[in-house]
Formats: structure tokens, C-alpha cells, sequence
């Protein structure tokens, strides 16, 4: 059954879970000899069922936090959890799926065999990953695209078919790292309303890295804004718009408002990355 979403968010906060829960998170590369701190002390809570987009200026660490919360990267220091298990265990036990800017299909296997592959890692036989892959395919709208070389496939077509590969094995969160970067505004405003009708749809946590104020307030329940040198959340923006949201919600005072509060958070972390 699809989740009611359009449930106030001070009764998701009472009776939700937390999905990811990170505390005191820092991250410090090496390279050549010399060191550079992308995050310090960053601590965030991502209550199951919810939303959340990381917003902030180019460089302030969204995507490293991402790839830390995700299991892809070590963090230096702090800790994660993900439904009370470490960011591997849940990796291990498949219950995180990652979708990337680039949607990296293989360009020899078409948009049913690129979808399959993480069913065919798995050990799933032909008919099961297959019945499973066009299920997904026709969730995300490309049905009758299954048999498509990548070449074939427009920008967004391709990005849906990475959502699709990344829900393959039914995932309790799901990391979004820019997904949509690059596509011109009409594309991406159907590929929100896309990605909003998959996620009531499933009923996974989503976490998103985005740049696109509009967007960040469109598809979340929260947005986090990020800045500084190192990076840290600056700011938190609720968002009680009920859902499905439509593109002209977008023209409503309330959407503007809230626009209007996470861009002056983004200045803020613009100011902080220059202190």
C-alpha cells in the first residue's frame, strides 16, 4: 500500500524511525602529501519514510556526506547508522541504492539488461530478474523502451533507467547524487514529478544532493543546507506542502516562500565558504 504522504510533519516525527542517523561526521583527504578537511562535525537525522535534500555551494562536501552515508566512502571521524545497522551492513544487506549523476549504463546491454545487472549479481535467475527489471521499467515510465541500446535513449530516459537499476533490489534508502544535473528545466521538471510519483509509489527514504533551489523544495519534506571550509549543515528548512505536488504549485505563495528561505540559507553558506 502506498504511504499516506500527505501526513503532517510533526506526526512523521513522532511516529518514524530514524533511517540514517550521523553524528559528528569528518572527513579529511591526503593526497601528496598534504591534507584538506571536507567535513567536520556534521550531524544529521533522516527519519524513515522522508525526503531530505542536501542543498549548498559547489565544494562544501554534499556529495562526499552522500557517498559517506552511502557506504562509499570512509568516513574519518563520527559515526552512521542506517535502521540501527553500520552503513555496511545495510550495503551488505542490500538495503541501500545509489543513483549517480552520470546514470553509467553499460552501452552494450539494453535498458532491460542494464536494469537487471545488480539481479544478476545477486544470483537471481533469468525469468525472476527479468519479470523484476520490466516491473521497474514500466514503474518509471519506459515501458516499451526495455529493448533500447543506451544510444538510444534520450538524457532522461537514461536517468530513469538508473532509477530503475537502483530499486532493482528493493532498497530502504536511496541516495540521489545529482540525478538530474544537466537536463534543461521543462526535462527536469518531469523527471521530478517522475521521481516524486516513485518514491510514494515505493515507499523508500530519499536522500538528495542538488544544486536546483526549486527542486530541492519541490521533492522534499526537508532540505539541509550545507557550506563552509570544512562542510557543515548551516540550516534546515521544513516543507509541509502536501503531496503529489504539481508543477504549478510552484507559483503558490507558500512554494515561493520556502524558496525564498533556502535561498537566503544559501547565501549564508556562500558567505561561510569565503570566511
Amino acid at each position: 500500500m502506498m504511504p499516506d504522504r500527505a501526513v503532517a510533519l510533526d506526526d512523521i516525527e513522532r511516529t518514524s524511525r530514524p533511517a540514517i542517523a550521523a553524528s559528528g561526521i569528518c572527513k579529511t583527504f591526503t593526497a601528496k602529501g598534504r591534507s584538506f578537511t571536507a567535513l567536520e562535525d556534521v550531524s544529521l537525522t533522516v527519519p524513515e519514510g522522508r525526503f531530505c535534500s542536501l542543498i549548498g555551494p559547489s565544494g562544501c562536501g554534499k556529495s562526499t556526506l552522500l557517498r559517506i552515508l552511502a557506504d562509499v566512502l570512509a568516513p574519518t571521524g563520527g559515526e552512521v547508522s542506517v535502521f540501527g545497522e553500520t552503513p555496511t551492513q545495510a550495503r551488505e544487506r542490500r538495503e541501500l541504492g545509489f543513483v549517480f549523476q552520470d546514470p553509467v549504463l553499460l552501452p552494450w546491454r539494453s535498458a532491460l539488461a542494464n536494469t537487471e545487472l545488480p539481479l544478476q549479481l545477486a544470483g537471481w535467475d533469468r525469468s525472476r530478474r527479468r519479470e523484476k527489471a520490466m516491473e521497474l521499467l514500466q514503474l518509471v515510465g519506459l515501458e516499451g523502451f526495455e529493448h533500447s541500446l543506451p544510444s538510444e535513449l534520450s538524457g532522461g530516459m537514461a536517468r530513469r533507467v538508473a532509477i530503475a537499476r537502483a530499486l532493482t533490489l528493493d532498497p530502504k534508502v536511496l541516495f540521489l547524487d545529482e540525478p538530474f544535473a544537466g537536463l534543461d528545466e521543462i526535462r527536469r521538471q518531469q523527471m521530478n514529478g517522475e521521481l516524486q510519483r516513485i518514491w510514494m509509489e515505493t515507499g523508500t527514504t530519499a536522500l538528495l544532493v542538488t544544486h536546483n533551489v526549486a527542486e530541492a523544495v519541490y521533492l522534499s519534506d526537508e532540505v539541509l543546507v550545507m557550506g563552509g571550509r570544512p562542510g557543515r549543515i548551516l540550516s534546515t528548512t521544513y516543507v509541509p506542502l502536501a503531496r503529489p505536488r504539481t508543477v504549478e504549485a510552484i507559483l503558490e505563495p507558500e512554494f515561493v516562500e520556502l524558496q525564498r528561505e533556502v535561498s537566503t540559507g544559501l547565501v549564508a553558506a556562500v558567505e561561510a565558504m569565503r570566511q
